[in-house]
């Protein structure tokens, strides 16, 4: 008969969460079905933990889209992973779509709402996206019991809904962002904020942003639209963002740009590898594990690769 403890042990193993970039894969038939990514299945006594990576690989003349699972290596704490999936798929994804509303965005209004419904047009038409306006306040703009929609006029709608005034809670509005995509049953997430200033009204520190959207499992993408005189200007946030989580962080210096730059954030998710591992590893404590996704061409190209930086493992206690 197990002891108590190996009771524990084995419960609290197989209850572990892995946060960050690791999406849970339930082994029931049911859950299998929402996972709209037709990820591997798994028996009961199989384990669950499993790490998956979006990746995109650009070269000189753009994405690229001939590699195979061989031409990939994936490292953990600069250890060699075996890749248990490997995929290149335009896959739905849920987005958020969070938008400045403070006072300093009123000359630059009609250009934001315009770049964010040319993001809605490209995105896949699978999608689950919502829309939160901030400032000194959080509203969404789509209606209370609509969460997600692929709608594009609704969603054009809801950008409309724009209503400046206040300041800015950057921090506030990504963690109740990041909490709302935690919603949507897609696996794939991403979170896109334009904003022409830092934050200077939340409550949330900056360190606490930061690791829920390590926890998060979603990509972050920035459109920082600051004037070089503001004193409120923190593009490092956005910076700091992406670069952990496998997003990019843009900051034109003409408000025109910002319309196609929100379209190549559309195209990017949509041309994404999907590389997933299993870690061997079982901790006993909350963990950071960094990540290395590196890339040999057969062809010889000179290539770029960007996915998540690393990842949090939350171990789930058992219940007495």
């Amino acid at each position: 008969m197990m002891s108590v403890r190996y009771r524990a042990f084995v419960f609290a193993l197989a209850s572990w969460l892995v946060a960050g970039a690791l999406a849970i894969v339930h082994a029931t038939a049911s859950t299998n079905q929402q996972n709209r990514q037709d990820l591997p299945t798994f028996t009961a006594s199989e384990s669950v933990r499993r790490v998956v990576l979006y990746a995109t690989v650009r070269g000189e003349e753009g994405f690229v889209a001939d590699l195979t699972a061989n031409d990939f290596t994936i490292l953990e704490d600069g250890k060699q992973q075996k890749l248990l999936e490997f995929q290149r798929e335009d896959v739905p994804v849920a987005i958020g779509l969070l938008v400045d509303n403070s006072r300093s965005m009123l000359t630059r209004r009609d250009e934001v709402v315009e770049a964010a419904k040319t993001f809605v047009r490209a995105t896949n038409p699978l999608d689950e996206i919502f829309v939160l306006h901030f400032n000194e306040k959080l509203s969404y703009g789509l209606p209370r019991d609509v969460p997600f929609t692929a709608d594009r006029a609704l969603l054009g709608e809801a950008l409309d809904r724009m209503q400046l005034d206040g300041q800015t809670a950057l921090y506030a509005a990504i963690a109740e962002g990041l909490t709302h995509l935690a919603k949507s049953n897609l696996t794939k997430k991403a979170l896109i904020v334009i904003s022409d200033g830092g934050d200077n009204v939340s409550r949330i520190k900056l360190d606490d942003v930061v690791k829920q959207a390590d926890l998060s499992g979603a990509s972050f993408y920035g459109i920082g639209i600051y004037d070089p005189e503001d004193g409120d200007a923190d593009p490092k946030t956005l910076r700091n963002l992406a670069n952990r989580t496998g997003g990019e962080s843009f900051f034109p210096e003409r408000l025109a740009d910002v319309r196609s730059l929100c379209e190549r954030i559309a195209l990017t998710m949509r041309n994404q590898y999907t590389l997933s591992y299993s870690p061997p590893s079982v901790d006993t404590r909350p963990t950071y594990h960094r990540i290395e996704v590196k890339v040999k061409d057969p062809k010889k190209r000179k290539l770029t690769v960007r996915t998540r930086t690393g990842y949090y493992t939350t171990p789930v206690a058992p219940q007495e």
